[in-house]
């Protein structure tokens, strides 16, 4: 395991440490796109966005660059470890399944390179991809002004030693698009 992989694994459980999260049961809900058009152009909850068009363009091109992560083996296939260990929270929601990308943890953010991709494990077993995290080591990011995506300042986790934002591109989250939590996602061991 790579220094940074030791960070990051270290930082996923102080996160379940610091943040009481507990694992509980699942409810899938799958959102795509509609009929006659394509998944870059629209998906019920999560495009447009309403945060205005460099924010849906930057959501669509994710969803592209991501698409193929849907099958949880490419991912693993392209260096984002499995991992059984899902963050979730007793009365806000989940997280779910954090699929993190060691190479790709560092002071650069490129929206179609996400270090995290954030999966649900469903009712049978299998696992859907809901979304993405941006992940910068506040080690790495000298500044006093937190690292951008997508319009957004990534929230810093002194505790776990990161700056982070989710972004929900895949399953719509009624809290919010960058939310933390999405109270429609739970956990299954």
């Amino acid at each position: 395991m790579t220094i940074r992989g030791k960070r990051t694994f270290v930082a996923t459980a102080m996160l379940v440490h610091v943040l009481g999260v507990i694992p509980t049961d699942v409810r899938a809900d799958q959102h795509g796109p509609s009929a006659g058009t394509s998944m870059a152009q629209t998906a019920p909850g999560i495009l447009p966005t309403g945060f205005g068009e460099p924010v849906d363009r930057d959501v669509a091109a994710l969803r592209a660059a991501t698409a193929h992560f849907r099958d949880p083996g490419e991912a693993v296939r392209a260096g984002y470890p499995a991992v059984e260990a899902c963050i979730a929270h007793p009365e806000r929601g989940a997280m779910g399944l954090h699929y993190t990308h060691p190479g790709l943890t560092d002071a650069t953010l490129e929206v179609e390179r996400p270090e995290v991709l954030v999966y649900e494990r469903l009712d049978d077993g299998t696992l859907r991809l809901n979304g993405v995290e941006y992940i910068v080591p506040i080690a790495d990011w000298p500044r006093s002004e937190p690292p951008r995506i997508m319009g957004q300042d990534l929230k810093r986790a002194s505790a776990l030693g990161i700056w982070y934002l989710h972004v929900w591109n895949w399953t719509a989250n009624p809290s919010g698009l960058f939310a933390d939590w999405n109270p429609d996602v739970k956990c299954r061991e």
